[in-house]
């Protein structure tokens, strides 16, 4: 009989974690507890872009300022839009076809900086920048950022299986920028050809 107890006890344990990895992932809980709270940084990243810096910030300030693409409705929603601040809702696909979901605000200061900080999400805390660079070749975006976590040991460990998720995240989306705002430099350029 108490196989039978330790088996259903162990069950309920790997159920709750399981519900619980997904509910802390989705942003429906965030644990905030300032207990034992630590920080580690995030990049930095360096994104050289063959694009004007007015073009790369227009390419990041436009889905959250203006209307977002409906080719973007799968990983961004905006909840409250004002000039320069909005407060968005951000989704990532991750593992077993589960989705990351965090709500930020970001913050726009044109031509050269972009501001994010985590509201709600897997960890209690993260600030990220994207400082945009003229250079030679066009611009750079260099992405710096923190993340924090509670209960010591414990939080270290989920910063050790957030982070790099959260930098692979945030390298795709560089390129993704990278892209869009060369492919419109490009298309600019063809344009003003006589």
């Amino acid at each position: 009989m108490r196989l039978r107890t330790w088996a259903s006890c162990t069950a309920l344990a790997a159920l709750g974690t399981a519900a619980g990895y997904c509910l802390v992932l989705r942003g429906a809980v965030t644990l905030d507890l300032g207990v034992g709270r630590r920080t580690r940084s995030l990049g930095p990243l360096r994104q050289p872009i063959a694009a004007p810096r007015d073009v790369v910030f227009d390419v990041i300030a436009g889905p959250y300022l203006g209307r977002t693409p409906r080719a973007m409705d799968a990983k961004l929603r905006v909840i409250d839009r004002g000039s320069d601040l909005v407060l968005a809702a951000h989704y990532t696909p991750v593992a077993l076809g589960l989705t990351a979901v965090t709500v930020e605000t970001v913050a726009f200061q044109r031509p050269e900086r972009v501001d994010f900080r985590l509201v709600r999400g897997p960890v209690p805390a993260v600030t990220e920048t994207f400082h945009l660079e003229e250079t030679p070749g066009g611009s750079e975006i260099r992405y710096t950022g923190e993340m924090a976590t509670d209960l010591w040991r414990l939080g270290t460990w989920w910063g050790d299986v957030v982070a790099p998720a959260w930098e692979r995240t945030v390298e795709r989306s560089l390129r993704g920028i990278a892209d869009e705002a060369e492919r419109r430099a490009r298309s600019h350029v063809i344009g003003a050809t006589p």
